[in-house]
């Protein structure tokens, strides 16, 4: 057989072999693992670093959000979307001086943008210009009721008591608010606690 007869016969028949062999040899895709790596909601299609954002009415700051990571992701349906605090954030709501009345933290946060619902977790605190201390788990921020709360154990701490419970509702400015369930309270003249 001559050079080009073998360049030929390799050509025919052993590259179509060496297709089929790679091809019967890789292995089988699950349609389950692609969704999941393809999905929309699973990779943040924006992503911000060190954010420090002020939400302002009228030329006036009312609010100020403060946190080392921000995730956005988006979904095919516009009641899927959300925001993402992994690291934590701050939030510093202001009166009509611009000076700070109350603030809020939490080492985890999600915004559920469909729903107008905030969702901090993960040693959440929240303090109002009176001082009282709100510590929590988990607390929910409804901007359409303009209501915080939740379900979860909370302890809330005055100048001269702290009360223990379980559930928690309060407007939004953590002016008035209400424990659920109260389990203890402990009076107390110590205005450090």
């Amino acid at each position: 057989m001559n050079i080009i007869g073998k360049k030929i016969f390799l050509k025919s028949t052993i590259l179509p072999i060496l297709g089929l062999l790679v091809l019967f040899s890789c292995k089988k895709n699950n349609i389950a693992e692609i969704y999941n790596l393809t999905k929309i909601d699973t990779t943040s299609s924006q992503s911000v670093w060190n954010l420090e954002t002020i939400y302002t009415d009228s030329g006036k700051v009312k609010m100020k959000i403060s946190a080392p990571l921000v995730q956005r992701f988006e979904a095919a349906e516009d009641e899927n979307k959300k925001t993402l605090f992994p690291k934590g954030m701050k939030v510093s709501f202001y009166d009509s001086n611009e000076e700070v009345k109350s603030w809020l933290s939490s080492k985890y946060a999600i915004y559920h943008e469909s729903e107008n619902l905030w969702e901090a977790s993960d040693s959440v605190v929240a303090v109002n210009e009176d001082g009282k201390t709100l510590n929590t788990e988990l607390l929910f921020w409804d901007e359409k009721k303009q209501i915080i709360y939740s379900d979860k154990f909370v302890k809330i701490t005055t100048e001269k008591e702290v009360i223990y419970g379980d559930g928690f509702e309060a407007d939004q400015s953590f002016t008035y608010w209400e424990i659920t369930n109260v389990k203890g309270t402990i009076y107390h003249e110590n205005e450090d606690l």
